[in-house]
C-alpha cells in the first residue's frame, strides 16, 4: 500500500479513538486492517512459477572405419616441353597453326622464305653434275690406257695417274651428292614442323622477322599424361616408406582450382634424389592421364590420397565441439538429462565430422544445437538432431 493511503487511514483511526461514541466502529476497523495486512503479506510471499528446462538437440557418438586423407599443393608440368626453333636462317613468311591448339607430330607450323635455300640446292646440283662429268672423263681415260700399257704404247705411270684421277672424281661426286642432299634438307627445313604432339603456345615471333637457329618461335607441351610436382614433408615421406613401401597404381585424386575432383586418378611416378635442406621437403612427381587436354602446365592443384584407415573411430559433428583457450569441449547429456561438460582430444577432421581420440564413448549423446543456453549440471530437454547432410555423411561404414 502507498504512503498517502496509510496516512489517510491513520487520520481516520485517530478520529475514532478521540470519539468515545465511535469506539465500536474503531474495533471493527482494526479487524479489517489486520485482515488486509495478513492478505498482503501472503501475496508477497507467494512462490514464483518454475521455468521449464531449455531445449537442446543432441546426437549420439557414432563409430565407423574412417579413411584419413592428406593433401598437398602441386604444380602441373608437361611431360615434354619442346622449344620450336628454325634450323636454317630465313625470313618468316607464314604462321600455319592456331595458338593454344593441339598439334600433331610432324605438323607444319611456320613457313620461312625458301628462295635462298632453293638457290643453294640448284648450286649444289650444278656442282654435282660437273663432278659427274669429271668422273666420266676419268673412267674413259682408265679404260683407254689399260690396253695401251699392255702394248707398251703408254707408260704405267700414265695409267696410274688416270686411275688416281678416277678415284678423285668418284670422291668428288660423292661430296657433291652430299652437298645436294644437305641443300635439299635445308630447303625442307624452311617448313618448321612440330617434333612432338601437344599443345602449342603463343608465337614469339612475327611475320617478316629474320629467323636463325637460336630463335625460339614457340613452345609445345605434351600434356597426356601430365605431371604434377608436389613437396612432401620429410617426416611424411619416411612414414610412407615404412608403412606403404609400394603405392598402388592410380591411388591419387586431383582437386582442381574450382574445387572439383578430376575424373581420372593418378599415381606417384618417382621421388627426387634429395631433400631440400631449406624447407625439409622432398619433391614427388605424380602422373595423371589427360586425354582431353583439360589440364595444362602451370596450373595449381591439390593432390589427395588416403594415408591411413582408422578402424572403429569415434565421430562427432563439428558444430558440437567448442574451443576454450586451446581446450576442446563437448556437452554430454546423461540419461537423466543432466549436462556434463567434457574435455576431449580431437584427431583428424573428416568431412563435417571430428574424430575423437579420447574423452567420449560410443553411445554418448552430445549437444549439437543450443550450446549457448546451457552449462554443466543443468537439466535440459533433449530432442534428436536431424540434419540431412550430416546424416548422409554418417551413413554406412
Amino acid at each position: 500500500m502507498s504512503s498517502p493511503a496509510w496516512v489517510s487511514l491513520s487520520i481516520k483511526v485517530w478520529h475514532l479513538k478521540v470519539n468515545p461514541l465511535g469506539m465500536q466502529r474503531f474495533r471493527y476497523l482494526e479487524g479489517v486492517i489486520a485482515i488486509f495486512v495478513v492478505c498482503g503479506g501472503c501475496s508477497s510471499k507467494a512462490a514464483k512459477p518454475t521455468a521449464p528446462p531449455p531445449e537442446v538437440r543432441v546426437t549420439s557418438v557414432i563409430q565407423k572405419d574412417v579413411p584419413i586423407y592428406q593433401e598437398w599443393v602441386g604444380t602441373m608440368v608437361g611431360n615434354t616441353d619442346a622449344d620450336i626453333r628454325p634450323k636454317v636462317d630465313g625470313f618468316l613468311l607464314t604462321r600455319l597453326y592456331s595458338e593454344g591448339s593441339f598439334v600433331k607430330k610432324g605438323q607444319e607450323m611456320f613457313k620461312l622464305d625458301e628462295r635462298q635455300a632453293q638457290a643453294a640446292v640448284e648450286q649444289a646440283q650444278g656442282n654435282l653434275e660437273r663432278a659427274r662429268a669429271a668422273l666420266t672423263q676419268a673412267q674413259i681415260d682408265v679404260r683407254r690406257y689399260t690396253p695401251l700399257v699392255a702394248q707398251k704404247a703408254v707408260s704405267q705411270a700414265e695409267l696410274d695417274k688416270a686411275v688416281s684421277m678416277e678415284k678423285a672424281a668418284t670422291a668428288q661426286v660423292d661430296a657433291n651428292q652430299a652437298a645436294v642432299d644437305n641443300a635439299k634438307l635445308n630447303l625442307s627445313w624452311t617448313a618448321v614442323t612440330s617434333p612432338i604432339s601437344g599443345i602449342a603456345g603463343v608465337a614469339k615471333v612475327g611475320i617478316g622477322d629474320l629467323m636463325n637457329p637460336n630463335t625460339v618461335m614457340t613452345t609445345i607441351s605434351s600434356v597426356d599424361p601430365i605431371y604434377v610436382d608436389i613437396s612432401v614433408a620429410e617426416q611424411d615421406y619416411l612414414r610412407f616408406r615404412r608403412e606403404k613401401p609400394e603405392v598402388g597404381a592410380r591411388s591419387l585424386e586431383l582437386i582442381l582450382g574450382d574445387g572439383t575432383v578430376f575424373a581420372r586418378r593418378g599415381r606417384p611416378l618417382f621421388v627426387n634424389r634429395e631433400v631440400d635442406s631449406r624447407t625439409g621437403t622432398i619433391q614427388v612427381r605424380c602422373e595423371f592421364p589427360n586425354p582431353s587436354n583439360l589440364l595444362r602446365p602451370g596450373q595449381y592443384a591439390r593432390i589427395r590420397a588416403v594415408t591411413e584407415l582408422r578402424k572403429g573411430a569415434l565421430l562427432v559433428p563439428q558444430q558440437s565441439v567448442s574451443e576454450l583457450q586451446g581446450v576442446y569441449q563437448v556437452a554430454v547429456v546423461s540419461e537423466d538429462n543432466v549436462v556434463i561438460i567434457r574435455n576431449i582430444a580431437l584427431g583428424p577432421q573428416t568431412g563435417d565430422m571430428w574424430i575423437v581420440e579420447s574423452g567420449l564413448q560410443l553411445g554418448d549423446k552430445v549437444v549439437v544445437d543450443g550450446l549457448q543456453r546451457i552449462k554443466s549440471g543443468m537439466t535440459v530437454a533433449p530432442s534428436p538432431f536431424k540434419d540431412t547432410q550430416l546424416s548422409a555423411g554418417n551413413s554406412g561404414n
